[in-house]
């Protein structure tokens, strides 16, 4: 494999040097673009020559290259979402260095229109099926309790589902949870979800960038089928001490940024920090509640934390080093003094990378990265006797762990190609359960299940090319392989979009990808909790595999700032996994026979296909942005062992999905915005009848599917609920709610401040969360009716939150 990925790699860079190489006649431009002001990298910056399509963009850390024509006067123009448009005139004799500072703020209406920044341009782009959310935006949206979350914005993405009410749950064209690859500084995130899935582990003030990638995956991508979720932190102010933060209902933000040493040759400040915190105080504000309803007798305490640190230092001109981290955890304690007992859940991930950039020459651009990443969820329960000596006692860990090594090459030999390459090796351990049992009737016994080690790899390369004026090109292979014990599993990833020009602002667009992944989430809910279990591909178990082909159109108007994304898909997936009917992570062991169960003995594995429909319309900047989305979908699933083997929508299956987000800037002092969101209700399993199984025959009835309820008479015995041949035949009511939000701005001599007041679900809608049914108006003697009552767990919720800068 690495042969073949040396050959690839050399005949792609053979062949792009030969076209580039003509010294006498062509120079390159190379550097890197930074906010002014704090010096951060800024990723995406179009750099272009005005009135043509030769441009290019800025990659992860900032580094641009363009090689032209050799020129007397080369008028370069630098234009990026959210910031001024710079426009440089120079003489083009020699190959050169340019770095760029941009000023935050509008660009210039005339620059856009006559200039006609290339860039900024959906229709021009070859990738498809891409959506990047500025920060800033995501700090003006209605949040829930306050708290800005990057993940429930991507929930209001089209072709994104969201799970049950308030939680940040990502569904990606009919795909699960564990279908998202989801990575902050190239490490993964294998649960990025606070308080069981309520908030995510990001904390938007430290973030700089994200990227949501649901089709046409470019080649450096692999290991997941559904979605790719970059982000990235900020590198930290490099001029000067800066800081922002926020009180809220539930949680309290701060984080710093400040510049490292001065480099004493040139005199400018070769490195910068960032600290970024988040606690909340559920815990504190919940205890009196609690000792008050409980008079005392029960104690139960809630918190998160988590913590992100970055730190970079320029090692010269040509070489960068970049350390980053992240660190949550999630912790819940219940004692109970009248059973004696106490019960401990804690989840969390732990994230580093170290990265070295090095620049080879003005076209060559490389990054080494290690990386490591852990997650480990905990339960702990213990049960005492009035003496306090140990009746009962249980313990259960779950887990991965990873080390990784990552290179990455980036070669620009002409304004027409841009080539990506390089490999990552990852070292997996998985913890699926270890459970350890105590009992004062049964003595001791225990019921470990050994930890699983895997290695996952992969090579690839791709090419960003324009073979004419009216083609983009986007193609590469991924080449992946997967090694546990002594299954090995290869296998090839091509993929390739690429968009035609009908007009200068108006083009036509399609992709295919396929995508192999060799890890696997077991749920029993869908949801994503943390009791989640994560799990490798194995000699029983093959690894997912999906391909996606997708047809589009991408329409830019540039002088009102809007574009428009109209999107078809088709996606089929293999070998998906799920548990069979009645079996859970809890069963994988038999603590009463110590006897080990292999966890693949309770899963199934089949097939899932989705389709549909997506529309965008997107506006990124000015006095009023925004957007609006639209979704029609459906999504299929078909398993052996699971409804008889006949296919099914799965819970997340949504017909119909509306997002309306919009934002307007008053003035300077005053921000309003609003969203509201409109979905299909979900597909569920509710039973069709219940019966009396000590009195068979004596009382059947089902559900009458106008009023959703179930008749009937029930004698003394045991109630058996008939759930029918049909998997999730029963559709929940339809989702929809309205927020708003409005900030108030401040700006101080030294600091800036911003008090928001945000109501959720604003009119009150009661969404259903769950169903049950429930015996109404029974008696000892008339066990009455039953019906099928609905749940909603959030009606408005209004939230008051302070936000400072300084």
């Amino acid at each position: 494999m690495r042969l073949g990925l040396c050959g690839l790699i050399s005949f792609l860079f053979f062949c792009h040097c030969i076209q580039g190489q003509n010294p006498s006649r062509r120079a390159t431009i190379s550097g890197y673009v930074r906010e002014i002001g704090s010096q951060e990298a800024l990723i995406g910056v179009n750099v272009y020559v005005p009135g043509t399509t030769t441009g290019t963009t800025t990659n992860t850390y900032g580094f641009y290259s363009l090689t032209l024509p050799m020129q007397d006067s080369l008028r370069l123009a630098y234009s990026f979402v959210g910031y001024e448009t710079v426009l440089r005139t120079s003489q083009l004799r020699t190959s050169q260095t340019i770095n760029m500072d941009l000023t935050p703020g509008q660009a210039l209406a005339e620059v856009d229109v006559k200039a006609g920044p290339r860039g900024e341009k959906v229709s021009e782009s070859a990738q498809m099926s891409t959506i990047d959310i500025p920060i800033a935006q995501v700090k003006k949206i209605p949040a829930f309790l306050g708290e800005k979350d990057v993940l429930k914005v991507i929930q209001l993405m089209p072709g994104v589902q969201k799970g049950s009410e308030g939680q940040t749950g990502i569904y990606v064209r009919g795909g699960g949870p564990d279908q998202n690859l989801v990575i902050l500084d190239d490490a993964i995130v294998y649960n990025a979800s606070h308080l069981f899935g309520f908030f995510s582990v990001f904390n938007g003030d430290a973030i700089k960038s994200v990227e949501l990638i649901k089709g046409g995956f470019p080649a450096r991508f692999g290991g997941r089928l559904s979605s790719v979720i970059e982000l990235n932190l900020k590198d930290g102010n490099r001029e000067k001490l800066h800081g922002e933060g926020g009180i809220g209902l539930i949680a309290s933000r701060l984080t710093l940024e400040g510049p490292l040493t001065r480099s004493k040759k040139t005199g400018q400040r070769s490195g910068s920090f960032l600290l970024s915190g988040r606690r909340t105080y559920l815990d504190i504000l919940a205890a009196p509640l609690i000792n008050a309803e409980t008079r005392g007798q029960t104690k139960i305490g809630y918190y998160f934390y988590d913590l992100n640190a970055k730190a970079n230092y320029d090692l010269g001109a040509k070489d960068k080093l970049y350390l980053s981290g992240y660190f949550g955890r999630d912790k819940f304690h219940s004692r109970d003094k009248v059973e004696n007992s106490d019960t401990d859940l804690s989840w969390g991930n732990a994230t580093g990378t170290l990265r070295w950039n090095h620049l080879f020459n003005q076209k060559l651009f490389s990054n080494t990265s290690l990386i490591f990443s852990d997650y480990k969820f905990q339960i702990a329960s213990v049960e005492r006797g009035t003496t306090d000596n140990q009746l009962y006692s249980l313990q259960y860990n779950s887990g991965i762990r990873d080390f990784s090594l990552k290179y990455d090459l980036d070669y620009y030999p002409s304004p027409d190609h841009s080539v990506r390459a390089g490999l990552q090796s990852t070292y997996h351990r998985f913890t699926p359960s270890a459970v350890v049992l105590q009992n004062s009737a049964i003595s001791q016994l225990t019921s470990n299940v050994s930890t699983i080690d895997v290695v996952e790899s992969g090579v690839y390369a791709e090419d960003t090319w324009r073979p004419s004026s009216r083609w983009r090109v986007n193609g590469g292979l991924r080449l992946s392989y997967f090694k546990q014990k002594d299954v090995g599993y290869f296998r090839p990833e091509p993929r390739l979009s690429g968009a035609f020009m009908i007009k200068p602002d108006l083009s036509v667009k399609a992709s295919y990808a396929l995508m192999n992944q060799y890890v696997h989430l077991l749920s029993n809910t869908g949801i994503g909790l943390p009791t989640d279990l994560w799990v490798p591909t194995t000699d029983r178990v093959k690894p997912q595999q999906s391909q996606q082909v997708a047809v589009g159109v991408a329409k830019d108007f540039v002088d009102k700032g809007l574009t428009l994304t109209v999107e078809g898909y088709y996606k089929d997936m293999n070998n998906i996994i799920n548990y069979k009917e009645g079996a859970s992570f809890l069963l994988i062991n038999d603590p009463t026979s110590a006897n080990s169960v292999r966890w693949e003995d309770n899963v199934t594995a089949g097939r899932g296909w989705s389709y549909g429909a997506e529309f965008l319309l997107q506006k990124k900047v000015g006095r009023f942005s925004g957007w609006a989305g639209y979704t029609l979908s459906w999504t299929q699933w078909q398993f052996a062992e699971l409804n008889n083997g006949q296919s099914f929508y799965p819970r997340y299956d949504r017909r119909h999905d509306i997002s309306l987000v919009g934002i307007y800037e008053l003035n300077k002092r005053i921000t309003l915005s609003a969203t509201w969101v409109y979905g299909t209700g979900n597909a569920l399993t509710m039973p069709l009848s219940r019966y009396n199984a000590d009195r068979p025959g004596m009382s059947f009835s089902s559900v009458d599917g106008g009023s959703g309820l179930i008749q009937g008479l029930f004698q003394n015995g045991r109630i058996v609920e008939d759930y029918g041949n049909q998997k999730n035949s029963f559709r929940a009511e339809a989702y929809h709610r309205f927020d708003v939000s409005i900030q108030f701005h401040k700006q101080k001599k030294h600091h800036e401040r911003t008090w928001e007041v945000s109501f959720y679900n604003l009119y009150n809608r009661r969404n259903p969360y769950f169903y049950r049914l429930e015996a109404v108006n029974s008696t000892a003697t008339d066990p009455g009716r039953t019906a099928l009552f609905r749940y909603s767990v959030f009606p408005i919720v209004p939230s008051v939150s302070y936000n400072f800068k300084f």
